[in-house]
């Protein structure tokens, strides 16, 4: 089985302003973007077994935002295959209460952060009421780690090494530090090595394979495969096209005396057991 924990619930022109659209489409060139998601469309790059953890996202500063009803509903219509995180921006009034109602109310099994988008640290002392909970309901709590197209993004509040502080209070938590934590990824890696339940994702990355190939040789390097786990970051890219990337990265080695990446340690990221790991079983 094939577990994608990295992929989003929401519709293009309801949940993201026009500024958000301005700049998406600057980050593609200037080409019209709609990242509305479709699940006939993402299930069609889907072998049947694949099994996906979905989420929208708030964050207020850069002008998404994604109702926990939205993804609730969506992960209603498709139960079988989709497992639904909340979101939160602990910078807008109401978020406990948000937290509470996503979790408790609508069933939603994991939490989705996104700091640097939403303009926080995690590791603020004020976010102690989000990190108990996940801690004593046991919840999953997966964060954007990384780089933007999204001008008043601040990236002091995306560094993986952030993660380590929370990691040190909560070590029973699980955390995944989302995208490898691009260009930091040598944070990501120190992090991850540390914390028995932290962990990363490689959603988004194959459309830059030597980026990735040196990521991922960082990891193999550390001896840390077991701590990376699949994921796509649909709509932005799919299921097949994220595994013939990762498959593909040893062959735009030859002719070179670089290291091959461990095609068993690929093999075994692309099908990790992922909602086991995460107590999601």
């Amino acid at each position: 089985m094939i577990i994608d924990v990295h992929s989003h619930a929401w519709d293009h022109k309801k949940h993201f302003t026009e500024d958000s659209h301005r700049q998406a489409q600057r980050a593609r060139g200037g080409e019209p973007v709609n990242l509305t998601v479709c699940y006939d469309e993402y299930r069609a790059s889907a072998t049947p077994e694949v099994r996906t953890i979905v989420f929208g996202g708030k964050a207020r500063l850069s002008g998404l935002w994604v109702e926990d009803h939205y993804v609730a509903n969506y992960v209603a219509q498709h139960p079988d295959t989709l497992i639904g995180f909340l979101s939160i921006d602990p910078t807008q009034d109401g978020w406990e209460h948000e937290m509470h109602e996503g979790h408790d109310q609508l069933g939603l099994v994991g939490i989705k952060l996104l700091p640097m988008y939403a303009g926080f640290d995690p590791h603020d002392e004020r976010l102690g009421p989000l990190w108990n909970y996940a801690n004593d309901r046991r919840l999953p709590v997966l964060l954007h780690t990384g780089t933007t197209f999204v001008s008043q993004a601040p990236l002091e509040h995306t560094l993986p090494r952030h993660l380590d502080r929370v990691a040190i209070r909560f070590p029973e938590i699980k955390i995944i530090l989302a995208h490898l934590g691009h260009p930091y990824e040598h944070e990501t890696v120190a992090v991850i090595r540390k914390h028995l339940n932290v962990y990363a994702d490689i959603s988004a990355l194959h459309y830059r394979p030597l980026q990735l190939y040196r990521s991922l040789m960082l990891v193999q390097e550390y001896g840390i495969w077991d701590k990376v786990l699949f994921g796509t970051d649909y709509p932005f890219t799919t299921v097949q096209a994220s595994i013939d990337g990762l498959n593909g990265l040893n062959g735009m080695l030859e002719g070179t005396a670089l290291p091959r990446l461990d095609p068993k340690q690929i093999d075994a990221l692309i099908y990790r057991p992922s909602l086991e790991l995460l107590g999601l079983q």
